[in-house]
This record gives C-alpha cells, sequence and structure tokens, in this order.
C-alpha cells in the first residue's frame, strides 16, 4: 500500500512540474496529456488533430507527435467511423521516408517515399555515379529548393487483389532510371500505358535470346 501511494505521489508530482511548463493541455481517456501548448504557444507532444466534414469533403482525425509545433515520427489518419486512411512519416516538419494510404475498406492504395530536408541546412553530400563512367561514384553537394523530396520507391496497388499496377523510383526529386544512385525501380506502367523507360541492352538481348521459349525461370529478388 505504502508503495503504491508513493508511485501516484511521483507520477502526480512529475505530472504536476510537466504542466507548470505548459500554456494548455488536454486529458485523453486514457489517462495520457495530449494537445499541449508551452508557455510559447508551440505544440509540443502528443496530438489528435479532428477536421470535421466541410464543402462535401468528409471529416478526420489524425493522431501522432509535436516537437516545437513541427511533426515527427509517424502519424495515423483516420475517418470519423475509425478506420485507417493513412500513416505518414514526418521530420521537422516534412514527410521522410514510407508514406501509406488506404482505401474506406483498409486495402492499400499507393505507398510513397519522400526524405526530408533540415531546413537549417539546405546543402546534401550525396554519392552518385560518374556520368563518363557509370562503374565509378563521385561525391555531390547538392542545394535543396524545397523542404522534402520524392526518393524512393512509389508504387500503386489495385485494392481488389493487392497487386501492383505502377512502381517507379524517385531520387532527391528526380525520376531514377537507375543512373541517378538511386538504385532505379521497376517503372512498371499502369496497364495499357507504354513506358517511356528503355530496356537496359542486357535485358533486351536476353528477351531475344530465349524469344519463343516456355518456362524460362528467372530470378525477381523474392524468395520461396
Amino acid at each position: 500500500m505504502v508503495k503504491t501511494g508513493l508511485l501516484i505521489f511521483s507520477t502526480l508530482l512529475a505530472f504536476s512540474l510537466s504542466a507548470q511548463n505548459l500554456r494548455s493541455f488536454e486529458i485523453s481517456v486514457k489517462g495520457d496529456t495530449i494537445n499541449a501548448l508551452d508557455k510559447t504557444g508551440l505544440k509540443q507532444g502528443k496530438w489528435v488533430l479532428h477536421t470535421e466534414p466541410l464543402r462535401g469533403e468528409p471529416g478526420y482525425e489524425e493522431e501522432g507527435e509535436f516537437i516545437d509545433d513541427k511533426r515527427v515520427g509517424p502519424w495515423r489518419r483516420y475517418n470519423l467511423s475509425g478506420d485507417i486512411l493513412a500513416i505518414e512519416n514526418y521530420k521537422w516538419g516534412f514527410r521522410d521516408g514510407k508514406q501509406q494510404y488506404f482505401s474506406m475498406l483498409g486495402d492499400l492504395l499507393r505507398e510513397e517515399g519522400w526524405i526530408a530536408m533540415d531546413p537549417k541546412n539546405p546543402y546534401d553530400t550525396i554519392e552518385v555515379p560518374d556520368l563518363n563512367n557509370p562503374m565509378v561514384m563521385t561525391t555531390k553537394i547538392i542545394k535543396h529548393e524545397t523542404s522534402e523530396l520524392k526518393h524512393g520507391i512509389w508504387k500503386i496497388y489495385d485494392p481488389t487483389n493487392g497487386a501492383i499496377l505502377k512502381s517507379e523510383s524517385w531520387f532527391y526529386g528526380e525520376k531514377d532510371n537507375g543512373l541517378l544512385g538511386g538504385g532505379g525501380g521497376d517503372n512498371k506502367p499502369v496497364s495499357g500505358e507504354k513506358s517511356s523507360t528503355p530496356k537496359p541492352k542486357a535485358v533486351a538481348d536476353w528477351e531475344k535470346k530465349n524469344a519463343g521459349k516456355k518456362n524460362i525461370k528467372v530470378r525477381d529478388g523474392r524468395t520461396g
């Protein structure tokens, strides 16, 4: 009983000390401190943002964490019925890493890749293949004009069966054809769409050699 009392007292004391540094806050149904504003008016800690339906647009709720008024880490968006709509990741208040978006039934619709730039340092050093010799890597210093750039694999899915309808790769805001250092991507077009990316010579030669053959085994990186 004494230990329980001390634990409760310690928790209340820590909460009281924390609250002294806040202008305002709310207590969630779980007892957590949320929607806190510090004395300077900046959002801090866990937040739940509610948006009402407006002009035909559905309402939604978002939950995640702020540091000094900037979104950080994973943020989740739900419709007002509680179904997941999106999982986004942030750094310095900008999208960073994998972003996922879902249908009203919870099926994955698309994935995006982004990279956030440090607002205090708009320059970045990257390794890219030498234009004269793709086998040699060279260091390049670039200045970013925006705070977030497309970076990584982007995919569009068929929500009915999960099949990938389109896949493309981006490298620091530029479409990657495999020469920018990002490794390229599937660059698969949607059915009926023609690809503007030419096939590598090795692939064209292989297809020509094996034309008309059946049951050709191809290694595609999958296991099992």
